[in-house]
């Protein structure tokens, strides 16, 4: 008789569940939705406006069109410093988020204190726009290229400094705890166990920020950080939207390279 009344227990207990779960369910779905529309108000986001601004798009189209080439000789120096405060830029977030982000490991970290400040300081850096950062760095060395270096560098060092600390968390303990046991030293345990683990991803994600951050540079012009940026706005300023049309085409065609190089990269290395 015991063994008789456990399928219909369970039987009772099913639908129940099953409730509880269609309700959460529906309860999620109906904030998410609540979210969206709130955030559609907040935004004026509207089809209407959109379709009746088509013409406008349209007419801005036309005006880009055919490109105008006659200024060409003069985007080759700003292009040249985009690519040259991209590949700077990069050099050094890769080079400062190596020492943050082996502090910001929770698994290595020497202290919980050094762990969070080091976790904070990533946070911080990559909560702010480099845009922001370029501003800032206008104001305190000048105008020019140096300082988009420095600012697309503390950016950058915020997202890899995170991603190479969530790597170095996420590596198979065994090989460190071989080491240990055979004596070595913490610096040894990082060169030889952790290292080998998470380089192929650092160097994807390394190649990865380098695109990001010549995208990036592009329009750091704009605040005065040198590159194309100055260039682009000054087209868009006196609406010579032609001249603007042959700068994307550059840009475009310097991004497509960049992907490719990268690919060829962790093609090697990966």
């Amino acid at each position: 008789m015991r063994n008789a009344w456990v399928p219909e227990l369970v039987m009772v207990g099913r639908p129940a569940r099953s409730i509880r779960t269609i309700a959460l369910q529906l309860t999620a779905a109906a904030v998410v939705l609540a979210v969206y529309i709130w955030s559609a108000k907040g935004t004026n986001l509207s089809i209407g406006e959109l379709h009746s601004g088509m013409s406008g798009m349209l007419d801005l189209t036309s005006r880009m069109l055919p490109p105008d080439f006659s200024g060409l000789s003069r985007l080759v120096d700003p292009i040249i410093e985009t690519i040259q405060i991209s590949i700077w830029g990069t050099t050094l977030a890769v080079l400062l988020s190596i020492p943050f982000g082996f502090l910001a490991a929770r698994n290595i970290s020497p202290h919980h204190l050094v762990y969070r400040a080091s976790r904070l300081f990533l946070n911080a850096t990559r909560s702010v726009s480099a845009t922001i950062f370029a501003l800032i760095f206008v104001a305190a060395v000048g105008l020019g290229p140096f300082p988009g270096v420095l600012a697309l560098a503390v950016h950058s060092t915020g997202m890899l400094g995170k991603f190479l600390a969530d790597a170095v968390e996420n590596i198979d303990p065994g090989p460190v705890e071989a080491l240990k046991a055979t004596g070595a030293n913490q610096i040894q345990v990082i060169v030889f166990a952790i290292l080998p683990q998470i380089m192929p991803e650092f160097i994807s994600l390394s190649l990865f920020r380098w695109e990001m951050n010549f995208r990036s540079s592009t329009i750091l012009g704009i605040v005065g950080a040198g590159g194309i940026g100055f260039e682009l706005v000054t087209c868009m300023r006196l609406f010579r939207y032609q001249e603007l049309t042959v700068i994307l085409l550059i840009i475009f065609m310097i991004v497509t390279a960049l992907d490719g190089l990268s690919a060829a990269i962790r093609k090697r290395f990966i």
